[in-house]
């Protein structure tokens, strides 16, 4: 079983090898012109690289190959063809991704590649087997329905991480917080036996908290440097493959735990809470707005609104990031105290309640001005 410093090695040459290609990407993306203007419909103001995704990559690279080389992973490393899919899916994605940062590709192609990533994992094993449903029962799903199930996530994740992708680091600081959740939470499952040690979905997780630890310093306010379509889609795969490797691959039961805190789909929604809430939001928003469609760019998102209550660019960041720690605080809780599964339900819709009271349009003064300003939707046009 790798101990934490072998977590925190793995993580580290992620982090530095991402930091440390990240500038160099930046100099190819400027040489070559792959620059993000300021536009009606951005919050930057000065000319933005925005090819992160191949220096994040070349991060998860180096993360798995040093997990390879210490040997504490050695039983993640025993089927590669898990971890080799995993990583597969991710240059799939980050590839498609990167073609999109270069010249727009339609929709169609975009899900495709994300269909095509989502059927990899589904073909390698790492695919939703287990569905727990609240109160309910335990249901195993059938190979079709694991592999449609798969690829689904894959295709939710992606979009949820590219649409929060709006203000300098939002995206890359969520997915940090949430993933050290998941790596906290893995190995916590892991010690009490419910994970194999050949599970990979803890070294996922780890690879992901380390590329974007390295890559937040270019990221951040002002940044230097976007991760474009081509690192929000790969993380948002490297997601779908940690949750579903921890949440949907076992029927064990977890002593003292909540049967709700368990299903392997409320565990990852509740830790990604923010882009996930926010991609349903949208959807949900734009389907009975009247004459908009789902691809529909608007001004609505959690951060466009935490703007318009006048919170500066910084403080929106701060504001999400705490909110996605404190969603996987409650998760966390009743994961190593063995109690409060109650209570923490409440206060999870007790949380959401408040931010929905706050952010509602109809309540707020501050109404946007009509040449403002907005972050770029990168919703795909259907």
């Amino acid at each position: 079983m790798p101990g934490i410093v072998a977590y925190l090695i793995v993580g580290g040459v992620a982090a530095i090898a991402t930091f440390v290609a990240t500038p160099l990407a930046g100099k190819t993306a400027n040489h070559f012109g792959l620059i993000s203007a300021p536009d009606e419909r951005d919050v930057h103001e000065l000319p933005t690289p925005h090819l992160g995704g191949p220096a994040m990559l070349f991060g998860l690279l180096a993360g798995s190959f040093t997990a390879w080389v210490i040997g504490d992973f050695s039983a993640v490393f025993s089927s590669r063809s898990e971890i080799l899919g995993v990583l597969l899916a991710a240059i799939v994605m980050c590839a498609v991704g990167v073609i999109d940062d270069i010249k727009p590709i339609t929709a169609p192609a975009k899900i495709a590649g994300m269909v095509i990533a989502g059927s990899v994992l589904s073909l390698v094993g790492v695919s939703l087997v287990v569905l727990r449903i609240p109160f309910v029962d335990v249901v195993l799903l059938s190979p079709d329905l694991a592999a449609l199930a798969t690829v689904l996530w894959v295709v939710l994740l992606a979009n949820a991480i590219n649409l929060i992708d709006g203000l300098d680091g939002l995206a890359t600081g969520i997915v940090a917080i949430a993933s050290t959740t998941f790596v906290i939470y893995a190995i916590r499952l892991s010690d009490e036996g419910v994970l194999f040690e050949e599970n990979p979905g803890s070294l996922i997780a780890i690879l992901i908290a380390g590329i974007c630890i390295g890559f937040l310093p270019h990221n951040a306010h002002p940044a230097k440097i976007f991760m474009g379509d081509g690192g929000a889609l790969m993380l948002g795969v490297l997601l779908a493959a940690s949750t579903v490797s921890v949440g949907g691959r076992t029927d064990a039961a977890y002593s003292g735990q909540s049967f709700f805190f368990f299903a392997p789909l409320l565990i990852p929604i509740v830790i990604l809470g923010v882009p996930i809430i926010d991609v349903l939001f949208a959807i949900i928003r734009r389907i009975f707005t009247p004459g908009s469609s789902i691809t529909t760019a608007d001004k609505d998102h959690l951060h466009h609104r935490l703007l318009r209550l006048g919170h500066g660019h910084r403080r929106v960041v701060f504001i999400l990031w705490t909110w996605t720690a404190l969603l996987s605080g409650f998760v966390l809780w009743p994961t190593y105290s063995g109690r409060g599964d109650g209570i923490v339900p409440m206060g999870i819709a007790g949380v959401c309640l408040v931010l929905f009271t706050l952010l509602h349009p109809r309540l707020q003064t501050n109404k946007p001005k009509k040449n403002e300003i907005v972050a770029d939707d990168h919703f795909p046009k259907l």
